[in-house]
């Protein structure tokens, strides 16, 4: 069923979804749920994943996954760029009108709440006036998350992550800007530093390579800590109108064929309907 975004409301605000959560929630499962139902287009609002490069370290959606859904913002600035808030918000404009242009629903995704919450609060871009925003927030308790990070981790560190931050790899470049920001760039440069200096030395390196597996797995934790704090806050202190959507029981089964279930019925069919009434009324 394809639903048309309908911005003839009494204040002719536009309409716009914004899907939100922390890390290994399922958010990008959704929103390409969302715009193959709604026939959507996503701008991607993560900070790191506008960046060109490093897919396994910050995670990129795959072409397979995108499922033929058009996305705004993935990959497209300079590595090595200070890709600023306002930049952000200057690219959102450009974007959501060529969106809805295309009689699309925009669908606003990614981890990077300081995006949205600029986007959204910002007097000079009269984001409200302009806008009318559906906010759903994906959430699973920290303890199931902090298990899915594990996996998540060491699935990427499989998948070639060690050798994705090695072609990158300067010694005395600056870490904290651009993509080599990344939870995972920092911590596996430490590695990479010291590993030149041990040779033939395995259990040594073995040994490094771990400690700074345990760096990403711990720092991406406080990362999550810190994203569900800064909702909370929209919430409780900005007054955000959020849909808050528990996803923990979706992630407490192994079983792929238990796990898609559950997925459709606890997230993808509540959200269906909360983005059904929100573009009718």
């Amino acid at each position: 069923m394809n639903t048309l975004i309908n911005n003839n409301n009494e204040f002719n605000k536009k309409k716009l979804v914004f899907i939100m959560g922390a890390i290994g929630t399922g958010n990008s499962r959704l929103f390409v749920d969302l715009a193959t139902h709604f026939r959507g287009e996503i701008i991607n609002s993560d900070k790191m994943q506008v960046n060109k490069g490093l897919l396994i370290v910050t995670n990129k959606i795959t072409h397979a996954e995108k499922q033929g859904v058009r996305h705004y913002l993935i990959g497209e600035i300079e590595p090595d760029s200070n890709f600023t808030v306002e930049n952000f918000c200057l690219k959102f404009n450009i974007y959501i009108e060529t969106i809805l242009k295309a009689q699309c629903v925009p669908i606003i995704v990614g981890g990077s709440n300081s995006y949205i919450e600029k986007l959204v609060e910002d007097h000079v871009l009269m984001f409200k006036h302009k806008y009318d925003g559906c906010f759903i927030w994906i959430d699973v308790e920290q303890s199931v998350l902090n298990r899915r990070v594990d996996t998540r981790v060491y699935e990427r560190v499989n998948a070639g992550l060690v050798d994705e931050v090695r072609k990158i790899f300067i010694p005395d470049a600056d870490y904290t800007k651009g993509i080599r920001l990344s939870i995972g760039v920092p911590e596996m440069a430490k590695y990479l530093r010291v590993e030149k200096n041990i040779d033939g030395d395995d259990e040594s390196k073995k040994m490094i390579l771990q400690a700074s597996i345990s760096s990403i797995k711990r720092n991406t934790c406080k990362l999550i800590c810190n994203k569900l704090d800064k909702i909370q806050r929209l919430v409780n202190e900005k007054m955000w109108s959020v849909h808050h959507i528990i996803a923990t029981d979706v992630f407490k089964e192994d079983r792929i064929e238990v796990v898609d279930e559950a997925w459709r019925n606890t997230v993808v069919q509540p959200c269906l309907d909360i983005v059904e009434r929100f573009l009718k009324k």
